[in-house]
């Protein structure tokens, strides 16, 4: 299997690493190709020479941007077009964290579910709203697209695409020489600090979150949340949409349980009353939900 890493000047360094790793295996001819002309500079001021030119994706059977030097900038025009002649001959195209920036300006996330790291999942969200951005995946496959949230998410993303496609006792292995777990499940939640995203600041969506996350120790109707936007709640259901790739009652439980584990992480306090000051009627009732997002219920999780 021949496998391009696409590398640009300014990206980051563990990101552009990850399938440099995961890769190195006998049976993958790994194709490490520089996305733009000229000297290529990675966090830390290290500098890169990728020994392959854009041509060495014709023949690619899967296409990797593990990372990209900025989530606005406009990727290099030949970038664009070589990652969809890859796309459309059928090699798999990958983007890793901010990657999925450059499959998105490719136009080959529309109407594809998708992840990013999530601290710019608002912003991917607002600009393509073509695509369905999810903003609790570790990664989404579909199969000819793929991408990834930050960082050692692109580890996941990997051996996910490595067991589905050669085998679990290949990525097993490659796992264990990386001292990795083998498998993270997609599905399960990234770890977001940031409950609203800067980009949402000022928009009457994110006024209304805003004010939500404020009373969480509180109950909070949906149709109220529309009210403090000034919009009907079929619209604002469609806007929360758009700009986070979830529903709002989904959000707030979301808010609800990363809010439980700050106060575990960072107070005294008993569980009942982590799950009073969170907005859950007990600690039973908590339980469930902090366990389906961190696979532990909340007393285990505050154990050294």
């Amino acid at each position: 299997m021949i496998v391009g890493v696409l590398v640009f000047d300014g990206a980051g360094l563990f990101e552009t690493s990850v399938p440099a790793s995961v890769f190195s295996e006998p049976g993958f001819e790994l194709r490490m190709v520089a996305g733009e002309p000229g000297r290529l500079t990675s966090t830390g001021g290290l500098v890169v020479e990728a020994p392959y030119g854009l041509d060495a994706l014709a023949d690619a059977d899967l296409v990797i941007v593990p990372s990209y030097r900025t989530s606005f900038e406009p990727p290099p025009g030949a970038v664009l077009e070589a990652v969809r002649a890859a796309h459309a001959r059928g090699a798999t195209v990958v983007g890793l964290c901010v990657g999925a920036f450059v499959l998105a300006a490719a136009g080959l996330l529309d109407g594809r579910r998708a992840v990013t790291h999530w601290g710019y999942a608002a912003e991917l969200a607002a600009r393509y709203p073509k695509i369905l951005v999810d903003t609790d995946q570790l990664y989404v496959d579909e199969g000819d697209i793929a991408t990834s949230a930050g960082s050692a998410a692109g580890i996941d993303l990997c051996l996910h695409l490595i067991r589905h496609r050669s085998g679990a006792e290949l990525a097993g292995r490659i796992a264990r020489r990386m001292v990795v777990p083998p498998h993270r499940a997609g599905e399960r939640a990234q770890y977001i600090e940031e409950p609203v995203p800067a980009p949402l600041r000022g928009d009457p969506v994110g006024l209304a979150m805003d004010w939500a996350l404020h009373r969480l120790d509180h109950d909070i109707p949906v149709d109220e949340l529309a009210r403090r936007a000034t919009m009907s709640r079929r619209a604002f259901d469609r806007r929360f949409r758009e700009v986070t790739g979830t529903t709002p009652a989904r959000w707030l439980l979301h808010q609800r349980v990363l809010r439980a584990q700050r106060l575990l992480e960072t107070t005294d306090l008993g569980v009942e009353e982590v799950a009073r000051r969170c907005g859950f009627a007990s600690a039973t009732a908590l339980r469930p939900h902090f366990r389906a997002e961190f696979g532990v219920p909340p007393r285990d999780y505050r154990q050294p």
